[in-house]
């Protein structure tokens, strides 16, 4: 399905994200949160110009889940205080779902989280992922010495690239979702996102390919079907034939499908946030 309106297409309105609470977006794996450029591209200056209080999260690219949700704390509770406010509402990418998801349940957090966003993350885990522990996983572990020497250079405190690999298999994801529960004073909800095709976003032309085949539909990293948690809003796209990538969600370009500004998504997403009421 297709969330109906076209999220990469909307135009910010003055203050339509001027949210009762403030907004901190979470970085997913791969990404850090750079002093002098954000990992999120233009979507925090666009947030801001439509009203909306943000601040970002500092965790480690390879950190594992319970880790970075540590991580992540320390910057909510950072933000709280500036913000002076008791509540915020995470819009999340990709693994940062699955951390704030940790902090809520697991690190005291419930009462300070009015809503969590997650966006193409996957919840419940990836057959890829199974696939490659199951055939190849001298390959990931003689990847998971390069990346993590590479993230260590680059500020990562505690890079673990193999043992992120591991928590995004089905059957760690089964386990976390059996022991990480829901707050009830929370409202969760998720989009996923899609590439039409694999040679939508070339960067991940390879990965979408073998996704497909395991997963099916997604966004060359991230299922359609993984994604889902919460009040399922609806798969993120764009008009024409490209779809939009999970390189896509973070501005990593700084132009989105068809010359789009992406950072509209996320004023999409925020304004439906203060119409709710967050």
């Amino acid at each position: 399905m297709d969330t109906g309106n076209d999220h990469a297409t909307l135009g910010p309105a003055a203050q339509c994200c001027d949210t009762k609470y403030p907004i901190i977006l979470v970085h997913g794996a791969g990404s850090r949160e750079g002093k002098r450029q954000s990992s999120w591209g233009r979507i925090p200056a666009a947030l801001k110009k439509a009203g909306a209080q943000v601040y970002t999260s500092d965790q480690d690219a390879w950190g594992t889940i319970e880790e970075n949700a540590e991580a992540v704390k320390v910057c909510i509770l950072a933000a709280l205080s500036d913000a002076k406010k008791e509540k915020i509402n995470a819009v999340a990418l990709s693994k940062g779902g699955l951390e704030m998801r940790y902090l809520i349940s697991k690190l005291g957090m419930a009462d300070k989280i009015a809503s969590l966003t997650t966006i193409a993350t996957p919840h419940h885990g990836s057959k890829t992922m199974d696939y490659l522990f199951k055939e190849q996983d001298s390959l990931l572990k003689s990847a998971a010495s390069f990346v993590d020497s590479l993230y260590k250079l680059q500020g990562d405190v505690n890079p673990n690239f193999y043992a992120v690999c591991q928590q995004l298999t089905t059957a760690h994801s089964e386990r976390f979702n059996r022991e990480v529960l829901d707050a009830p004073n929370v409202y969760y909800q998720s989009y996923a996102s899609m590439m039409k095709r694999s040679n939508s976003d070339m960067l991940l032309f390879m990965q979408h390919a073998v996704v497909k085949m395991f997963d099916g539909a997604s966004d060359g990293i991230v299922s359609v079907d993984s994604a889902k948690w919460g009040e399922f809003k609806g798969v993120i796209t764009a008009k024409g034939i490209r779809g939009v990538s999970h390189s896509d969600l973070r501005d990593f370009r700084r132009v989105g499908p068809a010359g789009q500004n992406v950072a509209n998504i996320y004023v999409s997403i925020v304004s439906d946030l203060k119409e709710l009421g967050y």
